[in-house]
């Protein structure tokens, strides 16, 4: 399988991430910071630095991902709003930047989180946020279509603070827009924290619609709403790493698996975390 690490999650220097990348032997990077820049916000001298820096350490890019859309109050924004098209916009320099470094996958939110969407039972009417669905829908044809058109593939994450949280939840976005150029990133922990069982119950319903996938572990309190980050293998997501990467070897997954190093030891760095955290990733996925 291809893997590989979020390059920031090491280092914002790429030059540091590549060097520790090609010690560990990963080959797939995946940009969100670079330097002192989100990605999508760099100048063509420094994305032809980027380019030279892949040539050098010889990676692959498995997808690029700024947090396009992220935080967007789904129901206060519009399609001809200005924050709406500020990331269109960057959407479409994240592409652009995609393309210039020989991968095909950028990522996208999916604006702000609505506790509860839909309702039944007069719950639609007292608790749901009746409506949020279909305004999602509206204001996620644009960035489809947009990959269409530039021959991308958009990959949605299953993020905390987002519409969409669950496995299931992306599967559905994406067979109500129904588009190719559209597939899901499977955070894997953030669904636990909606409460998703994410093997074998989720994975049975969206192994097909999955293009990226990031890995952490960590341990969720939600009633106190807490989030504590691990060591890969110590967590809440633990119980169900060799079934996931054994389904994934059985199904022939194609796509890539990023280690998202945000665990921080003890007295230690991100860089530590990420040493820590790389041997339980290889075994399970190589």
């Amino acid at each position: 399988m291809k893997l590989g690490v979020i390059t920031n999650g090491i280092s914002r220097d790429l030059e540091h991430a590549l060097k520790a990348m090609a010690k560990a032997e990963l080959k797939y990077a995946e940009f969100q910071f670079l330097w002192d820049k989100e990605v999508g916000d760099q100048t063509p001298e420094e994305i032809q630095k980027i380019k030279t820096l892949v040539a050098q350490y010889q990676v692959e890019i498995s997808c690029v991902s700024r947090h396009n859309f992220a935080g967007l109050p789904v129901m206060e924004i519009e399609p001809e709003d200005a924050i709406y098209q500020e990331h269109i916009a960057g959407l479409q320099r994240c592409i652009h930047i995609a393309q210039a470094l020989g991968t095909n996958l950028v990522r996208i939110m999916s604006c702000r989180k609505e506790m509860i969407i839909f309702g039944a039972n007069g719950a639609e009417e007292w608790v749901a946020s009746t409506g949020a669905w279909d305004k999602l829908l509206k204001l996620m044809e644009a960035p489809v279509k947009l990959a269409e058109e530039e021959g991308v593939t958009l990959v949605v994450e299953t993020g905390n603070s987002a519409m969409i949280t669950s496995g299931v939840l992306a599967k559905k976005l994406i067979d109500d827009l129904g588009s190719k150029h559209l597939k899901i990133l499977w955070d894997i922990p953030n669904t636990m924290y909606c409460t998703e069982v994410p093997y074998p119950d989720a994975y049975a319903e969206i192994k097909d619609y999955i293009g990226h996938i990031h890995l952490k572990d960590c341990q969720v309190d939600i009633s106190r709403a807490t989030v504590r980050f691990c060591r890969l293998g110590e967590g809440d997501v633990a119980p169900y790493l060799e079934g996931i990467a054994n389904a994934l070897l059985r199904d022939n997954y194609q796509g890539g698996i990023s280690l998202e190093s945000v665990y921080r030891p003890d007295n230690g760095t991100f860089e530590d975390g990420f040493w820590e955290c790389l041997p339980e990733f290889k075994r399970l996925f190589e």
